[in-house]
């Protein structure tokens, strides 16, 4: 029996465990990256273990998230990371260079390497044949370190792709259309790996806006072939050295095929307020349009931004409609200045951004009040773009650039005979935004500097025989890690101190969770299914720690968030019989009479309800390492205790 892609670079890479589905695995990293609303943790988590240099072949930090500097904290954060990376060995990306998965795929992925991110769309790398998986910062500090990255080993599914797009189609509404058929918990537990005829019709940025939105079907990641196509791009790139073909046998064998005929897809849209809830243009042609967002790690690359100004140049953005764009990285901006495109854009009434996250990340740019606003990013969950009540569509880069034309939503294929745009020969290469490390015998003298923002990592403790705290949150299904920690301009800055930042955490849902969680001293967290979709941010597990969250209760976990709660030393227990989630109300006394025991001999929870007087049963599904990280209370203190 042959092997996926995926399992070959899992094969080459594997340090502990076997390659059968459902169990423990450890990989050997190759690279990391880091982005700044992430990084600062991170690196905190990084200097706590004591290892003065980085073990990976390559690693990078991005300043990409918070620009916005409104005050002292995000510019102290950034000099902060810019003073570890000189001393541990990281290479740094300034502030302008561009978003981190759009940089990284054009600068220093590699086919067949192994990249984890402390972002969840770092998925994007394998748009050119990596493993690249999203994480939690924890997580990226110990592969940094050395230490092997810890996963369940997933299932298998392939994605077929036939036939050939039609004109003004796109990436964007292909990974729609997956999302369609698969939903935003499909994923979960599985690489989604894209073969078939179809994938030679496909650049290496239209597969990477594929594998960056894998990250909303809960996929570990997505993963396409290195092929010719891939070593045209690398060539590019001036990187030709880094290409390796990498294909699955003709005899892999698959969990679970979808087959996806390009020839038949037409223009999608994602609708408030899921990633999965997907309709035609056609079926909301007409509805007026009030702001358009085109960028994002999903369509900012050079091939969408040339695409939108050829649909711009000689047009003017409709008077209903305000227009911003963000170009990907400082290469693809450059170039844009340089051909003419740039101008294109800015004479049709464009806002131009500067190469950031920006308003994917709530960075700015929120909609007005129940605003429709179509973007070209990869989620559209409810408040995430500031505005509570904005109504967020996802789209492709050329239903975005029509519509605001047009003022209403428009299907681009009116437009008629396709932009003939091909990928450049060569790009313009200039990395004098990548700030390298100091040399090693210069470690030792390198000065970290902190702002007063930057606060240490909260404070752990061990597994206790049992926990009695009362419920002192109760949601639904779908909660994503935004709802847990929103982002955004305001609360961003507060990612380096989590006492602030606690603050705000669950707000969306219930105003009053900090201060009553912060009363109770512990407390426990129920939920529904799919519970922590979306973001890997680990503040979404810092922050309840902070504040006294003992166990989280729920349907089921989002894979990133399960994670982070483990390394944060706080229980992910999970309802063996779902009716039982009715059983808890808000405010009631929940005693895990034998918690210690019972994780110990992996057996099941014992969850009794001293309001009620009813007993249930929970599973709490660990491997003998990750049993081991909550009884020690969490990573950092296994590390300690195992290093």
């Amino acid at each position: 029996m042959g092997y996926t892609i995926a399992q070959k670079i899992i094969k080459e890479h594997l340090v502990s465990g076997e390659m059968v589905v459902g169990t423990d695995i450890g990989l050997k990293i190759d690279q990391t990256l880091t982005q700044d609303a992430t990084g600062t943790m991170a690196y905190i988590e990084y200097e706590a273990m004591g290892i003065p240099r980085v073990k990976t072949e390559k690693s990078v930090a991005y300043i990409d998230h918070n620009t916005l500097q409104t005050g002292f904290e995000n510019a102290d954060d950034h000099r902060f990371i810019q003073s570890v990376c000189k001393k541990h060995g990281i290479y740094f990306s300034r502030p302008g260079n561009g978003i981190c998965h759009q940089v990284h795929l054009e600068r220093f992925g590699k086919p067949g390497k192994t990249l984890i991110g402390s972002d969840s769309h770092t998925p994007t790398g394998g748009g050119i044949g990596m493993l690249a998986i999203g994480a939690g910062g924890l997580d990226v500090a110990v592969a940094m370190g050395g230490g092997a990255y810890y996963i369940t080993m997933p299932k298998m599914v392939r994605v077929n792709l036939t036939g050939k797009l039609s004109p003004w189609v796109s990436a964007k509404d292909i990974i729609l259309a997956v999302l369609k058929v698969m939903s935003v918990k499909g994923g979960v537990g599985k690489i989604v790996e894209y073969g078939g005829e179809g994938v030679k019709t496909l650049t290496v940025p239209e597969r990477a806006t594929i594998t960056n939105m894998g990250a909303e079907l809960g996929a570990t990641t997505s993963v396409f072939p290195s092929d010719e196509t891939t070593r045209e791009f690398l060539k590019a790139q001036g990187r030709e050295e880094d290409y390796t073909e990498l294909s699955a046998d003709a005899d892999a064998v698959y969990d679970e095929v979808i087959e996806i005929n390009l020839s038949e897809l037409e223009p999608l849209a994602a609708c408030p307020h899921s990633p999965d809830n997907i309709k035609t243009i056609k079926e909301l042609e007409g509805q007026q349009v009030d702001q358009v967002c085109i960028g994002s790690c999903t369509n900012s690359s050079y091939l969408d931004l040339m695409r939108v100004a050829y649909i711009l140049k000689g047009k003017k953005v409709a008077d209903n409609v305000s227009l911003a764009i963000a170009p990907g990285s400082k290469q693809v901006f450059n170039m844009l200045a340089l051909n003419g495109a740039l101008g294109d854009l800015i004479a049709a009434g464009a806002r131009i951004l500067e190469s950031a996250c920006g308003p994917c990340i709530g960075m700015g740019q929120s909609p007005n009040s129940k605003g429709i606003s179509l973007r070209t990013f990869n989620r559209n969950f409810e408040g995430r773009s500031g505005t509570a009540d904005g109504q967020i569509y996802l789209v492709s880069p050329e239903t975005a650039a029509v519509s605001a034309i047009k003022g209403v939503f428009t299907d681009p294929r009116c437009l008629g005979e396709a932009a003939e745009i091909e990928l450049p020969e060569k790009f313009l290469i200039n990395d004098n935004m990548v700030i390298d490390p100091a040399p090693v015998e210069e470690m030792d003298s390198v000065e970290i500097l902190r702002g007063p923002n930057i606060k240490e990592y909260p404070k752990t403790s061990p597994l206790t025989d049992s926990i009695e705290a009362s419920c002192s949150l109760k949601v639904g299904d779908n909660i994503t890690t935004d709802h847990i920690m929103p982002a955004g301009a305001k609360i961003l800055p507060l990612r380096s101190n989590i006492p602030k930042i606690s603050q705000h955490c669950f707000t969306v849902c219930d105003k009053d969770f900090p201060e009553r969680a912060k009363t109770l001293g512990k407390s426990i967290i129920v939920g529904g299914e799919n519970y922590g979709q979306g973001s890997s941010r680990e503040h979404a597990a810092l922050a309840p720690l902070y504040l006294g969250v003992k166990a989280v209760l729920v349907k089921s976990f989002a894979r990133i968030h399960k994670s982070n709660l483990i390394n944060a030393g706080i229980l992910p227990l999970t309802f063996k019989d779902n009716a039982d989630y009715d059983k808890i109300k808000l405010g009631d006394m929940l005693e895990l009479p034998n918690i210690k025991e019972e994780i110990t001999n992996a057996s099941d929870i014992t969850v009794v309800n001293k309001t009620t007087g009813e007993t249930i049963k929970a599973d709490c599904e660990l491997s003998d390492r990750t049993r081991a990280i909550i009884i020690a209370g969490g990573l950092l203190d296994y590390t300690k205790e195992n290093s």
